[in-house]
């Protein structure tokens, strides 16, 4: 399972990552491992608002059906479109291709609130 140093994670294995003044949103590999073969997303509309640990969209795989919840509060300035048509990609690179939706965030301090790599890892280990 792979847990990459650069990024900051939620308890509902969401990861985060800065990108410029943005942040970049996805699940983590542990969560697709958990879900299966992800088979349909459904994600917001850039230009909507996402409130931290808020629903943001849906993530469907032939074993579950899951809520995605918004690490941080903000706009959503951009949606990763192609994983309409290819939402697979999600289980083929969660960290890079699979990202979901980028936030212009409301307070970017939000980001230092989520867990390191080293709390998430300890946190996975528990769940286990």
């Amino acid at each position: 399972m792979e847990i990459p140093e650069d990024l900051r994670y939620t308890r509902e294995h969401e990861w985060a990552r800065r990108k410029g003044s943005a942040i970049v949103v996805g699940i983590t590999d542990f969560a697709q491992e958990q879900l299966g073969d992800v088979v349909y997303v459904e994600l917001p509309d850039v230009g909507d608002t996402v409130k931290k640990g808020e629903s943001f969209g849906v993530v469907e795989s032939t074993k579950a059906v899951s809520e995605l919840f918004a690490p941080i509060s903000g706009k959503v300035i951009e949606v990763n479109d192609p994983l309409s048509d290819a939402p697979e990609t999600i289980n083929e690179d969660p960290y890079e291709e699979g990202w979901m939706i980028t936030i212009e965030p409301s307070d970017p301090k939000d980001l230092e609130t989520l867990m390191d790599a080293a709390a998430y890892k300890a946190f996975v280990e528990e769940q286990e």
